[in-house]
């Protein structure tokens, strides 16, 4: 399975209450923050919802 390193690289503020909640799904409290996750649909599903405020790279 691939993983994937996601870094919140924007402000949560002035952002709608849903894209917060799902950025602290992800495990990421505030800006520069990394979370590590495993790859999957519902995980897609969710970067999807906050593209704009993270960026997301595959770790081997």
């Amino acid at each position: 399975m691939a993983r994937l390193k996601i870094t919140q690289s924007r402000s949560v503020i002035g952002t709608k209450r849903n894209h917060r909640d799902t950025l602290r799904t992800l495990g990421l409290k505030r800006v520069n923050d990394v979370a590590v996750r495993e790859d999957s649909p519902v995980v897609r599903g969710q970067l999807h919802t906050v593209r704009h405020l993270i960026t997301v790279e595959e770790v081997d």
